[in-house]
């Protein structure tokens, strides 16, 4: 049985419940109205968000370090903002854009995490090759036509696509939102993954709307290769039914990237089992403009930190609305940093290393790594050293967040890489060691007393997703059946009712998304 199908390794959290003959007890932890409405839908478990500044976000706009403003104004003039409008994040040396207030509001809440100065060794300067880097998780000198995302997928979902959807995976594996199709959910063999793309269209399949199409062949034609378009893009109807069970939502403001994240927030709230997404917002190649003269708190690269910045705080808002919040790790990355010295179009220009940040309730809180280091004299040609390959913070959220184990990991990173701490411990994969050594066995399940004459205690290691469980005769026959309930992360304890079964010897089999697991146990009379 592959790992991802349920026993994966998790915080250790406590459970106790009573079931009943094809029933399942009283059981909620959510006190938050909207998520009431939304429990006992079918939903995913983990889910990875993942944002990418398209063209090159400054990260020396985005996050200044304040011990070398003197440094920063002399080599930047035109570009640098004023010290006093600065967002100060107090203890750390560093001060945000003018413009990121909404997430500065998620360093203050414990929702946002920074890792500084992340890039590889022998960066390229290419926007499409280093694009392709970061989608890849290759080496520079690699060229590596499949993404990091899209081998993990490969090995998760094998002989994808023949036989998907099916009754265990019903829903697309991943969604990218945007005009075009990345490399990141590009498996060995084939894409991965489905596009949406654009939020219009997303609106127009949720609500049956069409565009017009001209009288005559032609416009037959369009409707025949509409009608064959919705027959083989078997998961529209999946993300219709997810986005349909969730009616009210927080508001979003204006911007591109709020409103993919806003489906983000539908999908996942409505019960799509999609674990991965990816949303992106381009402009961010700001060799000109980047600022305007005279004023450089405002300019494009401004508004495009405006966007993100409060994008970001609406999702993780309505997360909490809809009570998802705990499910979902939020990643921003972009394929390179800019130069430390300004131009003179009022920009900047290619450059190596940026911070990423992560974001939402399951993250650390704080910051890894250093502040930049920023020289008293700067030349053109200057850039930033970084200090994490990018593929560590990749590599943690393979172990930290889905729970993969190393050798697994390696081989969808193609090499070992150190981890980074950025999850909290309670979710973090890495403390459930010992939670699963009190289970027998690999199946992970324990069962006592068995013998058993009216109640049995099933205790099993939860990967926070949903699941159901049976109950089987030794003939096959179906005798007790509950239905898909999700369960926190963690060992958990419940009882099953097994007072109306005959008796004889039976199967406790567990149902994930993925797969089953099964445990024998006999029934006294």
């Amino acid at each position: 049985m592959k790992r991802r199908d349920f026993f994966k390794l998790s915080g250790s959290v406590a459970l106790g419940s009573g079931f009943g003959p094809l029933g399942v007890g009283a059981y909620s932890q959510v006190s938050n109205p909207m998520a009431n409405l939304l429990l006992g839908m079918e939903e995913s478990d983990r889910v990875l968000v993942m944002v990418f500044l398209n063209g090159g976000n400054d990260g020396l706009n985005t996050l200044v370090p304040l011990d070398y403003l003197s440094q920063l104004n002399a080599a930047r003039p035109n570009i640098m903002q004023p010290d006093n409008s600065l967002i100060e994040l107090p203890g750390t040396g560093l001060g945000m854009h003018s413009a990121m207030g909404k997430m500065k509001e998620l360093y203050d809440e414990e929702k946002l995490l920074i890792v500084q100065n992340v890039g590889y060794d022998n960066p390229n300067f290419s926007h499409f090759r280093s694009t392709d880097i970061w989608m890849s998780g290759s080496d520079s000198n690699q060229v590596i036509n499949s993404g990091w995302t899209g081998r993990y997928m490969n090995n998760e979902y094998p002989n994808y696509p023949f036989g998907y959807p099916n009754p265990e995976n019903p829903h697309p594996l991943a969604i990218e939102i945007g005009n075009t199709s990345s490399l990141l959910f590009q498996g060995p063999d084939t894409k991965m993954g489905m596009s949406i793309t654009d939020p219009k269209f997303f609106y127009d399949l949720i609500e049956n709307i069409e565009p017009p199409v001209p009288a005559g062949r032609a416009g037959e034609r369009i409707e025949l290769i509409r009608v064959l378009q919705k027959q083989s893009e078997q998961y529209n109807l999946r993300v219709k039914e997810a986005a349909e069970k969730v009616p009210t939502q927080k508001a979003y403001p204006n911007h591109n990237l709020a409103a993919q994240l806003k489906i983000v927030s539908q999908l996942i709230a409505g019960g799509l089992q999609t674990k991965l997404y990816l949303v992106q917002l381009r402009g961010f190649d700001t060799h000109a403009s980047q600022v305007v003269p005279g004023n450089p708190t405002q300019g494009d690269h401004s508004y495009l930190l405006k966007d993100v910045s409060e994008s970001i705080g609406a999702f993780v808002d309505d997360m909490e609305f809809l009570g998802t919040q705990d499910r979902v790790l939020g990643m921003v990355f972009s394929e390179f940093g800019r130069r430390i010295r300004g131009n003179f179009s009022n920009g900047s220009d290619h450059g190596t290393a940026g911070p990423m940040f992560l974001f939402g309730s399951p993250v650390q809180k704080g910051i890894i790594g250093s502040n930049p280091v920023i020289p008293d004299t700067v030349n053109p040609w200057d850039n930033l050293e970084h200090e994490f390959d990018y593929r560590q913070v990749y590599a943690s959220v393979f172990e930290q967040w889905f729970c993969v184990p190393r050798e697994e990991m390696e081989d969808t990173l193609l090499r070992g890489f150190e981890t980074l701490s950025l999850v909290q411990p309670s979710l973090s994969c890495n403390l459930a060691t010992s939670d699963k050594s009190r289970l027998d066995g690999e199946a992970g399940i324990r069962l006592f007393p068995s013998p058993a004459k009216d109640r049995i205690t099933v205790e099993f290691l939860s990967g926070g997703e949903s699941i159901h469980m049976d109950i089987i005769g030794l003939d096959g026959r179906l005798v007790q059946q509950h239905p898909w309930q999700r369960y926190p992360l963690g060992v958990q304890s419940l009882q099953l009712d097994i007072s109306q079964l005959t008796a004889g010897h039976y199967f406790l089999r567990i149902h994930t998304r993925g797969g089953a697991v099964s445990q024998k146990f006999v029934k006294l009379p």
